[in-house]
């Protein structure tokens, strides 16, 4: 497990250049999607399958966005740390941006930012743009925190002081001015979207506020009127990731099971998980065709096959059938010899154990 810094981080009273985020539309759900059934969807459409790797790229082109060695490494370290708490989830630095989930600039003009979970591939998709970006030193305390954040949003999470059970009362105007100013310099429909914006119910895990997690903002004091602690006093969150940030992590990547049950041909089985949770097959055709896998059931699912190619998963195909009518299903050519793993995450089901998979 990863223990958090004693260090202190430098804030000076909590004046730092903060994290924005793109602000992505919400995903269509069909007219007659309920607001529990809602609720799980939105949970978890940003989460990555567990299992997934994530592949990073550091451009070089334009120079602007070109980082050196020690901020690159600071990169690194902060993968290496969300990998080292066990989570299911895998990073790999390749040289092509094309293979990237995750593309990585250093623009000091341009703040830090990322897209959050599966944006990355949803809505940037062309290979010459970035994902995230950094626009400060990662080599100092607040930098490691910074590089821990963004890649936090990378894989899915939001920022912690929108969460709407922190209970923060926010003085709307000293807030609005005061990150008009250095270093943010942020438009007021950029600070609402970034800070006094709270998440809906249903945008969020439900978990209570956690007011030291890497995702949170540090505040200084006179922006916030409740909790009263932080009407005269900056809100620091501790540094590294937090207890909770840990449990998150593993609750929706939790370390991988190598010995997965086999899907064959005309064999179903049943789906019986909770929501947010994954299920896992693996495939080992016996004959080279066209397969096609399919849910069955009142359910919301994502299902994506991998193929490993050189000991590692590749994605080959993925379907999302969340907030329709319809089943996730797809058809594919597997090839005799190779071996395949299909993974299905849950996001909602009318009742537990209704659901099934089959392939034929």
């Amino acid at each position: 497990m990863v223990k958090k810094s004693n260090k202190h981080v430098e804030h000076n009273d909590g004046k730092q250049p903060l994290c924005t985020i793109p602000e992505m539309p919400l995903r269509p759900l069909d007219a007659n999607v309920n607001d529990q059934r809602a609720s799980l969807i939105r949970v978890t459409e940003k989460k990555w399958v567990n299992g997934t790797v994530l592949h990073y790229y550091f451009h070089d082109e334009p120079s602007t966005w070109r980082g050196g060695d020690d901020q690159k490494d600071a990169v690194r370290n902060a993968f290496s740390e969300w990998k080292q708490l066990g989570i299911g989830l895998e990073f790999i630095e390749v040289t092509d941006p094309q293979d990237a989930e995750i593309r990585i600039g250093f623009d000091q003009n341009d703040g830090s930012w990322s897209y959050v979970g599966r944006d990355n591939i949803d809505y940037a998709t062309d290979p010459d743009e970035r994902t995230m970006n950094f626009g400060w030193d990662l080599t100092t305390d607040y930098g490691h925190d910074t590089a821990l954040h963004e890649i936090g949003h990378a894989i899915g999470f939001s920022h912690e002081h929108q969460n709407p059970k922190s209970g923060i009362q926010w003085d709307e105007a000293a807030v609005i001015d005061y990150f008009s100013g250095s270093p943010n310099y942020w438009s007021e429909e950029q600070t609402r979207h970034n800070i006094l914006r709270k998440l809906n119910e249903n945008e969020t895990d439900g978990s209570d506020w956690d007011n030291n997690s890497i995702m949170h903002y540090q505040f200084p004091s006179g922006l916030i009127i409740k909790p009263e602690a932080y009407q005269n006093n900056p809100l620091i969150p501790d540094p590294g990731l937090s207890s909770t940030d840990i449990v998150e992590a593993l609750h929706f990547y939790p370390g991988l099971d190598i010995n997965l049950p086999e899907l064959r041909p005309w064999e179903s089985h049943r789906i019986r998980i909770d929501a947010g949770r994954q299920i896992d097959f693996l495939i080992n055709p016996k004959y080279s065709r066209e397969y096609t896998m399919q849910t069955f059931g009142k359910m919301d699912t994502v299902m994506v096959l991998f193929e490993e190619i050189n000991g590692e998963n590749v994605y080959y195909d993925g379907d999302d059938d969340s907030g329709t009518s319809f089943n996730a299903k797809i058809t594919a050519r597997l090839v005799r010899g190779r071996s395949y793993v299909l993974r299905i995450r849950l996001y909602y089901a009318e009742q537990k154990g209704e659901g099934a998979l089959m392939m034929w």
